[in-house]
């Protein structure tokens, strides 16, 4: 494959990248009737990232891609790497977005530039497993280094004696490569989520709420033992992937009063090869545990939006007697007429990927993330049941189109 993405481009190509991208500060509500190829209708353009570590360049793959063909999100919601990603989208101008989010990963990556001595899968997992290695002895330069001392030798209580590693280096990364006067602008909506230690308690930090500060996307970064927690307004948080590792709950949840296109990027697959080794135990146990019931909770939410939907058209129905009847109040405010549109882009990995994959941040695994989530989304638009879908009747529409693919 090339040495480098499509993220160092040629000037042309960037001028090209700015002329279809929307203005920076357009009006939220003008942007959202900006209607999406191939269906000239207005939809929320929503973009999902979950969390998964060192996997998180192929969302910035995705990103790429989807913003190559004109498709820019009006919202962006994340979780651990993937509020990280979301935040550089959402608090960059969108010619911007792209070279931002090369410049963290080249970061991240820079120490780690080599490749296998020779070729073949077993080459390129021994390489993996050794570069994985460097990381949890030496750290990512942007991201975090071990602590010195150890966190054993300090006394209980102390914040260094709850993480292997000093975040440091990624506030410092992030306040280089984030403008949060712009997240909270509100030109394109950010929501990230986190754990509370205290309660337990699954919470979301939304623009569209608050104002978002450079601690409210540490804290959703903040996985434990590897990292500290984040204390906001007295309270301490860690990574909301012990919870959910998927925001897709939320943005359904929350947002879906108008139609919305929502592209939801895992990093883990939930479906997968019964393993042979322990090894392939590990990797797949961890992604079963990452993968967040993407799917059933896609099912359950198609279900239940079929059941609004036709709701909606009852009461529509019902005669001028009824209209006003309590009971009718009362269900009507569970009835909706919108319609989502999902798309699943799913990392599913390569054949030399073990347990190590989400910490493993050598630069050659980072490239291949990359263009393979830009890989995944070209397959999909030009996909012919993309080309052709329509407004869902039912409710929602799911679009699952690179599973199968071999080109």
């Amino acid at each position: 494959m090339a040495k480098r993405t499509k993220a160092k481009r040629t000037k042309g190509k960037a001028a090209a990248a700015e002329r279809a991208a929307p203005e920076p500060h357009r009006a939220a509500a003008a942007e959202r009737h900006v209607a999406t190829a191939p269906h000239e209708r207005p939809e929320k353009r929503v973009l999902v990232l979950q969390g998964g570590g060192a996997l998180g360049s192929y969302q910035a793959g995705v990103y790429e891609e989807l913003a190559e063909a004109g498709i820019m999100p009006h919202w962006v919601a994340g979780i651990s790497i993937g509020a990280i990603n979301a935040a550089i989208i959402a608090g960059n101008p969108p010619e911007a977005r792209v070279q931002r989010l090369m410049d963290l990963w080249e970061q991240t990556t820079s120490t780690l530039i080599g490749k296998p001595l020779i070729p073949g899968d077993q080459s390129a997992a021994l390489f993996n497993e050794l570069s994985a290695s460097l990381v949890v002895a030496l750290g990512v330069p942007g991201f975090f280094t071990p602590r010195i001392p150890p966190a054993i030798l300090y006394p209980p209580g102390a914040e260094e004696a709850l993480s292997f590693y000093d975040t440091t280096p990624l506030r410092a990364a992030l306040e280089r490569y984030i403008d949060f006067d712009r997240i909270n602008s509100g030109d394109t909506r950010l929501s990230v989520g986190a754990v509370n230690i205290r309660t337990g308690n699954f919470i979301y930090f939304d623009s569209a709420e608050q104002t978002i500060t450079l601690a409210h996307i540490m804290a959703s970064g903040a996985l434990p033992p590897g990292f500290p927690p984040v204390e906001i307004d007295g309270e301490h948080y860690w990574d909301g992937g012990l919870v959910s590792n998927a925001p897709l709950q939320y943005v359904i949840d929350t947002g879906l009063d108008e139609d919305m296109l929502i592209f939801q990027v895992d990093l883990f697959s939930a479906r997968g090869q019964m393993p042979r080794t322990l090894l392939d135990a590990a990797q797949r146990e961890k992604e079963i545990r990452y993968s967040s019931r993407t799917r059933l909770n896609t099912d359950a939410f198609r279900h239940l939006q079929t059941l609004k939907m036709a709701l909606y058209r009852l009461l529509q129905k019902l005669p001028a007697k009824l209209a006003d009847d309590d009971d009718a109040q009362l269900l009507r405010s569970a009835a909706n007429d919108a319609a989502a549109t999902i798309v699943h882009l799913i990392y599913r990995g390569r054949q030399y990927d073990s347990a190590s994959k989400d910490y493993e941040f050598s630069r050659r695994s980072m490239l291949e993330h990359w263009q393979a989530g830009a890989n995944d989304v070209r397959r999909t638009l030009r996909h012919h049941v993309w080309c052709n879908r329509g407004r869902p009747r039912s409710g929602v529409a799911v679009f699952d189109l690179t599973r199968d693919a071999q080109d």
